[in-house]
């Protein structure tokens, strides 16, 4: 399609600035095409035929943020968890089905992104090498008249100025993205046009890595630190340089993982610690004071512990998927494992009538458990019970989804609350940290920063509402491993899961065990619980990096080559 007609499109379609960066998502395609290091600018009308209004500017600035995913329809209309052993999907046939039994491949993978991120990476650089002269370009078509008119235009001027860099960190962002599911990538650093040359090869990890870094370095002093607070809170929802360092953090933290760094080299990991605490170190944010209210509604994206997260608009969506199947309009969905709950911690002495009891609070705001309230009911997961799992749709695992979902929405009456998906938080961070500084300098040393590994983790454990008890390990093995705990329970549901193991490469042990589940009986007024297998299943060598796209690899004859095994 021409120019015109895309611009036409992207205008009627812009995402709100309340409601930034999360609709629009199916028009990158007409921008970009679906053949990636195919996709040529001769779809486009001239450049001097689009340069006629600065508004183009804004349309163009934004066009990579529709490629930032909202990961609750991440796989089959719902979360990624399910590939993991965080939980179990109901519904079959299902695309997470065929993740788990390993029986995908280059052809058919339920989680293909190749394509998606390079759209987003393409989208950027267009941006990013069209409108150079973006503050001439803003004078065009506009009165420069009056006091107001001119401090609008500075306004702009501002506003593009950062966008430009939150390109070049969102350019960052989907490489990473690759590189975690398909290892070196093909680094595209310019804008194709009809004459480039499209068949690249693969670049290796560190050079990926390196990448990602130096447009993080080169960025993160220019972009706005509050868009709310120092700019119009119509616009929270953009890139910030907090957000810009928790990729750094990410990053760096995965680059220094044994699957990315197989000799350990320490220097990784330093590395890594570093970055975390570059973040930390700036006391933007802080740990809110409720872990289960932090995942609902606009308190989100609000949130002092929110760093970055992309924004929905009113939506019932996740509730009606993932309600309990005894509330009206519920149909079960991403079911928690047993695997999972079985992890959480006794915070107390263990109960022998209530197995959920005296535990880590954190299970009883994630997951809904038998004889538990929600929606103004005691749930019933037994024989005979509202939620009984001989039912249509109910839990196979014998738990439901907690975690994200308003527990007081009325189905029938179409009741909707929004909802934001976090991208990076504050909590994840102090993980990184602690991760990190533990492989560097050991559990209790601080190398001149202000937290050792310990300290930090004990944060997370000591938030308000959670208050586990502190971690006093002292060998960096033991310290290691509840590292890897508190990433599990912290952060569960929010699309770490997977990749931790993977990275850690502990998948082919932890995702080679078979789901678990509960089945409650009913004795009287207490229950017992048989714990029962609910699906095999697979993650062999290979699955540690995704299949370059069968597809990629024909149209670069050959020079993109694939990853071992497949």
């Amino acid at each position: 399609m021409n120019y015109r007609k895309y611009i036409a499109m992207l205008k009627s379609n812009k995402p709100s600035r309340t409601i930034f960066a999360v609709s629009c998502i199916a028009l990158m395609s007409a921008l970009i095409g679906c053949n990636v290091l195919d996709t040529k600018e001769d779809i486009y009308d001239t450049d001097e035929q689009i340069k006629t209004n600065y508004q183009v500017l804004y349309d163009f600035g934004y066009a990579a943020y529709t490629r930032l995913q909202n990961r609750f329809d991440a796989i089959d209309g719902n979360l990624f968890a399910a590939v993991s052993d965080e939980a179990e999907y109901t519904l079959s046939p299902s695309n997470t089905q065929v993740f788990n039994e390993g029986s995908w491949n280059s052809t058919n993978n339920p989680d293909n992104t190749y394509a998606y991120n390079y759209e987003g990476i393409q989208a950027a650089t267009y941006f990013l090498e069209t409108f150079p002269n973006y503050a001439s370009f803003l004078k065009q078509n506009r009165n420069l008249i009056t006091q107001n008119d001119i401090n609008n235009y500075n306004r702009d001027v501002k506003s593009i100025r950062a966008l430009r860099f939150e390109n070049r960190v969102l350019r960052a962002y989907f490489y990473f993205e690759l590189l975690k599911r398909y290892g070196g990538v093909p680094l595209v650093k310019t804008r194709l046009s009809a004459d480039s040359n499209t068949h690249l090869p693969r670049n290796t990890v560190d050079e990926v890595v390196n990448y990602i870094v130096s447009e993080i370095d080169a960025s993160k002093d220019s972009l706005i630190t509050n868009w709310g607070r120092d700019f119009d809170i119509g616009l929270d929802g953009r890139i910030t340089k907090g957000a810009a360092l928790a990729l750094k953090s990410r990053v760096l933290l995965y680059a220094a993982s044994p699957l990315y760094n197989p000799t350990n080299d320490v220097n990784k990991w330093k590395a890594a610690a570093s970055a975390a605490n570059e973040l930390l170190s700036l006391n933007l944010y802080s740990l809110d004071n409720s872990y289960r209210d932090l995942f609902l509604g606009d308190r989100t994206a609000k949130s002092t512990e929110t760093i970055l997260a992309i924004r929905q608009s009113a939506t019932n969506d996740l509730e009606r998927k993932n309600y309990p199947i005894g509330t009206a309009g519920g149909n079960s969905g991403i079911t928690p494992s047993h695997n999972l709950v079985s992890a959480y911690e006794y915070k107390g002495t263990p109960d022998p009538n209530d197995i959920y009891a005296n535990r880590d609070p954190r299970l009883g705001y994630t997951i809904v458990t038998n004889n538990s309230q929600w929606n103004g009911r005691t749930i019933e997961i037994y024989a005979g019970g509202a939620d009984n799992y001989n039912a249509k749709n109910a839990s196979r695992t014998g738990y439901y989804l907690k975690k994200f979902l308003n527990d007081n929405l009325d189905l029938v009456q179409d009741e909707k609350r929004l909802r934001s998906w976090v991208v990076f938080r504050l909590a994840e961070i102090y993980l990184n940290y602690a991760e990190a500084m533990n492989e560097a300098y050991g559990p209790d040393a601080n190398n001149g920063y202000a937290l050792t590994a310990k300290e930090a983790i004990n944060l997370v454990r000591g938030r308000t509402g959670v208050e586990m008890p502190a971690i006093t390990t002292a060998s960096k093995e033991e310290f290691r491993e509840k590292v890897k705990h508190e990433r599990r329970i912290e952060l569960a549901f929010e699309e770490h899961r997977y990749w931790d193991l993977r990275r850690w490469k502990d998948a082919t042990t932890v995702l080679n065990e078979p789901l678990t589940g509960v089945q409650a009986t009913k004795n009287g007024n207490n229950f017992s619980y048989q714990v029962k297998e609910v699906e095999k299943r697979t993650f062999t060598e290979k699955m540690y990096y995704y299949p370059i796209p069968h597809s990629e690899i024909n149209k670069s004859n050959g020079i993109v080559k694939q990853n071992p095994g497949w």
